[in-house]
This record gives C-alpha cells, structure tokens and sequence, in this order.
C-alpha cells in the first residue's frame, strides 16, 4: 500500500464509519414504526370487535346509555332507543355526502319527557332541500320513539384542514355538539344529553330525512404499513451488511 493509497484509505475510514452510523439509526427508526404499526394494528382489530360487538346488541333505554357514558366516556356506535318530541326549528346542518349525493345531515333536538333534549342525526337531505320548507311531511309532529346508535361527541375539531363552522348560515363542517346546541334555539338553561342518536333507517314521512346514514368503515392498513416499515428495515440491514463485510475481502 503506497502513502497515497493509504492516505486516502485514512480519510474514507470516518466517512464509512458515519454512513455505517446513520444507517444503524435508520435501522432502529424503522424497526420502531414498524413496531409502532403492529400496536395500532392490535388496537385497531379490538376497536373493530368492539363495535360490531355493539352494533348486533338490542337496543338499550338512553338511562342505561348514560349510565355508561358516564363511566366509561364512550357510547360510540352503541344502539339505544329514546322518545321525546322533536323541535324541527332548531335543525342543525352538518355537511355530508351519501350515495354520491352531496348535502347535509339534519341534526334535530329532541326533547325528552324529563324535559332535556338530545341531538339526533334524522338522516340525509340533498344540498337543495336543506330548507325545511321543502320537505315538511318529514318534520314528524307529536311524540316519536327514534332508535339509533349512540354517538361520542367530537373533543375538538377533528383536523386543521376542515373549513371552520359557518354558524350565521347554518352549515357544520364538523360536530360541535356545544354550537349545536347553543345555535338551535333551546330554552335557556337546557340540559344536552353528552352524546348525539344517529337515527336508523326507519323511512321518514315522504323520504326525508334518509335515516341510517351512519358509516361504520374503519380503514386498517396497519398490517401492510408494518410490512412496509419492516420490509424497508431488513434492506437497510443487508446493505449495512455489506458495507461492512467489503473492508474484509479488500484486505
């Protein structure tokens, strides 16, 4: 080996080591998310037991609704049955689609015999009837029974890229049980059962609201992301491994 050759061998040494380094952290990071991805997968598959587990139950009267909203802060997607009378004028809006349709879910307070009041979803109205004045025989008169599913309100706005409430036109780009409530022109000093009642498919006098519009679709890609991460993972680890067998067969 001339001076020259084993200078510049000098020089690549740091440089392999560093490359060699950064790689051994790539390889713990991608072990990680992949690692990451097998514990949402297993969260994930429980979740989606849970709600099928809740979704085939009877329903249950809103008491026992409460009870375990009350204990355990989630009711979501738990059939439940309550009767009240429904004020249509206090409709509330919340932006939708279904069936390729866009338009509006009509959320409608329903005031109990005890005298609070419920937020139910009553279904999907296309975008050009959101005014009740178009769809009169649906706005039920009198004492209803609605069996539906039980909904968990929204902690917050969901995401930073949906548009924010358009209160002054009635139009909700998301569930904010509270403005809902405090926008549909309740009695002062009303009490809001925690959670909303997406109401089922049961059809509605003329056609609308269409009840049922609840989606029960989670999507779980889980299993094919921690593939992925881990697939990324054991490349990583046959090129380290090269690198560092090569030093070996030069000498």
């Amino acid at each position: 080996m001339t001076g020259a050759t084993g200078l510049a061998a000098g020089r690549a040494r740091p440089r392999s080591a560093f490359l060699i380094g950064l790689g051994l952290v790539l390889f713990v990071i991608l072990i990680g998310l992949g690692t990451w991805q097998v514990q949402r997968l297993h969260w994930k598959e429980s979740l989606l037991a849970t709600i099928d587990k809740r979704t085939h139950a009877a329903p249950l009267p809103l008491a026992d609704v409460e009870r375990e909203f009350a204990d355990s802060r989630d009711v979501d997607y738990t059939p439940v049955t309550v009767t009240g009378t429904f004020l249509h004028q206090g409709e509330r809006h919340f932006f939708s689609t279904w069936e390729g349709d866009s338009g509006f879910n009509v959320y409608t307070p329903l005031q109990l015999d005890d005298g609070r009041f419920v937020l139910v979803n009553r279904g999907f109205v296309p975008y050009n009837l959101k005014d009740p004045a178009k769809r009169q025989k649906g706005e039920v008169a009198g004492k209803v029974t609605v069996t539906g599913l039980a909904r968990n309100p929204l902690p917050g706005k969901p995401s930073m890229m949906l548009p924010d409430n358009d209160v002054a036109k009635n139009i909700f780009f998301w569930k904010d049980r509270d403005v809902m409530a405090a926008t549909a022109g309740l009695p002062a000093g009303a009490t809001l059962v925690p959670f909303f009642i997406d109401a089922d498919k049961t059809p509605n006098p003329g056609g609308l609201p269409v009840g049922g519009v609840t989606i029960i679709d989670l999507p779980n890609n889980h299993l094919q992301y921690a593939v992925t991460w881990y697939g990324l993972a054991a490349a990583l680890a046959a090129v380290l491994i090269l690198r560092l067998r090569r030093p070996a067969k030069e000498a």
